[in-house]
């Protein structure tokens, strides 16, 4: 294999020219392997891998920097730049990230998961590298895709008029996660169309020179232009046209679907499965679906990510005009589901947990100030083994401290269909629902609670001496250490559900003062700013003792849940032993 050849990208460079389309399928057969092994980005990856090379073969890394966005497009990148174990060994293909990361190797500058990003970090390390006076190229990598979010606005805006080196390579396989969302797509159309010949052209608006390349896939002509920039001492937009999931005709026809995959993904694909397993889409499609029909007014709105929430094509069809994609833009998400709120529209915007952090100023402003009655559902929610860019654990913390927002956690199927439908229907004040990670089990009986009376939680056993307060899923959890607390101790302690994580039952807190010693808060996501310290901070001038479960401030990155569960003493044994000291204390 010439692959056995490369253990760097001064390696590559000793390859004829003529050797490179044999070294892109070996490329492409080793993610093909490993992803389908150990899931991941799939098709993006397999539609960059000549550009990928033709890079490496023309610049000097890590001498010049090399951005990538999001990352999706960044393994072919990682097996020639010193980590191709991790693909072509089953041992190690679970040592690297899916995403760039500098801690692995000095060819990755930055690490990076969320999209829109590259150009703007580009721009910063091209205008440090004038300051200081050095001398090496800039080069960022961006999907079309990504080009809808509003960083990647701002970066070109300021990147055309650096005056300078700074190469822009905009990888423009036709799609986002999903299909492409916005005017910017006609014009980037209109340019594949003439070949990069229209004078109607976006990038040259923005102060660019620019080149076009229809060959996107073919490694000598990705070659021919990188070096004709090569030292260039101005910005250059290189459109290069690629496929999407090139080399495996499932991913080609199925780019969607292919964006992202499980393991056996590939395998699997096709073969019947009529089981049905209700799962927290379902339930949420199957509602949508029916409130729908008789309001008019519904509107279900995605950035970009339709297929991680369920959405797929037939639900979208179904919905119609009551589906919108704004692409990836969670700041427009957010701004646009408010202002619908405000000219009468019920809006429900679907975003996940890692993303929404990157509408913080939306949510605050054209959301809550203005008190838009519009609803969230906060998906992918908890502690999880995901990379430290995709990480669902900060939600409460940004979205519950926000004056206005209500914020719901539920903890069973029936609560969640209730929290659903009393956002839909309530009109004073906008409404996030935090759906978890685990899928919401059905408790068996109708949920009769009046949301409209807010921040009333629910007594769901009566004991004395401890109250455990579960938040959301991790009611199941307060369960499970009441009913060990009392095979240990003989306590039966009070179990609450809180329901609300953006207010506080201060008639139910004090009420637990009467025959409550220590209070014990449970939540699914990171404790500092959380919902467990707002009960501290209540019970602080008592005589009442709060013990906080939940995550520590910090990112992981890919550790399993049920180590960090033990790290974070989020267990029922080792809950109830760390009850059974604070009351011996």
């Amino acid at each position: 294999m010439l692959l056995d050849k490369i253990n760097c990208p001064n390696d590559l460079k000793k390859l004829d020219i003529s050797d490179l389309p044999l070294l892109s399928e070996e490329i492409r057969d080793c993610i093909v392997k490993k992803v389908n092994t150990t899931g991941g980005h799939f098709a993006p990856n397999l539609g960059f891998v000549e550009a990928s090379i033709a890079i490496h073969y023309v610049f000097n890394s890590p001498v010049d920097k090399i951005v990538f966005d999001v990352s999706h497009q960044c393994y072919p990148h990682k097996i020639l730049t010193e980590r191709k174990e991790g693909f072509i060994n089953p041992d190690k293909y679970l040592k690297y990230t899916g995403y760039s990361a500098p801690e692995e190797s000095l060819h990755d500058v930055f690490k990076i998961g969320h999209t829109s990003t590259s150009i703007t970090l580009a721009l910063g390390l091209a205008k440090a590298r004038d300051l200081n006076g050095e001398n090496y190229n800039v080069i960022a990598v961006i999907g079309d895709g990504s080009l809808s979010g509003g960083e990647a606005f701002e970066g070109l805006n300021n990147a055309g008029v650096l005056n300078s080196n700074i190469i822009i390579i905009v990888n423009d396989n036709e799609m986002s996660i999903a299909e492409n969302q916005g005017g910017l797509y006609e014009n980037l159309k209109l340019l594949r169309e003439t070949k990069g010949k229209s004078e109607l052209n976006f990038f040259k608006a923005m102060g660019f020179d620019y080149q076009y390349l229809e060959e996107g896939n073919n490694t000598k002509a990705l070659i021919e232009l990188f070096k004709s920039v090569k030292d260039i001492n101005h910005p250059v937009i290189l459109h290069i046209k690629t496929l999407k999931g090139k080399g495996i005709l499932a991913a080609e026809q199925n780019k969607e679907a292919f964006h992202w995959i499980v393991p056996g993904g590939l395998d699997n694909f096709g073969k019947e499965n009529n089981t049905f397993i209700e799962d927290n889409n379902s339930i949420t499609r199957d509602f949508l679906l029916e409130k729908a029909k008789t309001n008019k007014n519904l509107v279900a709105i995605t950035a970009a990510t339709p297929g991680a929430v369920g959405f797929d094509k037939n639900f979208r069809q179904k919905m119609g005009k009551q589906y919108v994609d704004v692409g990836i833009a969670e700041q427009h998400a957010v701004g646009f589901a408010a202002s619908l709120a405000k000219g009468g529209a019920k809006p429900v915007l679907f975003i996940l947990s890692s993303f929404v952090q990157r509408a913080y100023d939306q949510l605050s402003q054209d959301l809550a100030l203005n008190k838009a009655p519009a609803v969230l559902l906060i998906n992918w929610c908890g502690i999880s083994g995901q990379d430290a860019t995709h990480l669902g654990v900060f939600d409460i913390p940004l979205i519950s401290n926000i004056p206005n927002i209500v914020y719901l956690a539920p903890s069973n199927r029936e609560e969640y269909l209730k929290m659903l439908d009393f956002s839909i229907n309530q009109t004073e004040f906008p409404v996030a629902i935090r759906v978890p990670l685990t899928t919401l089990m059905p408790e068996g009986k109708e949920d009769n609670t009046d949301y409209s009376i807010l921040n009333k939680f629910k007594t769901v056993q009566k004991g004395a001496k401890v109250a455990i307060i579960g938040a959301g899923d991790f009611v199941r959890l307060a369960v499970e250490t009441s009913k060990l607390l009392k095979e240990q101790t003989d306590i039966e302690p009070t179990i609450i559900n809180p329901c609300f994580l953006s207010g506080l039952d201060t008639d139910l807190l004090d009420e637990l003062k009467k025959d409550t010693k220590l209070v014990v808060t449970l939540e699914n996501g990171v404790l500092s700013g959380g919902f467990g310290e707002k009960i501290s901070a209540y019970y602080g001038s008592s005589n009442i003792k709060v013990l906080n479960f939940g995550a520590q401030k910090e990112f992981t990155d890919r550790i399993s849940p049920d180590e960090l569960y033990k790290k974070w003493r989020l267990r029922a044994d080792l809950i109830t032993e760390d009850i059974k000291q604070a009351l011996k204390s």
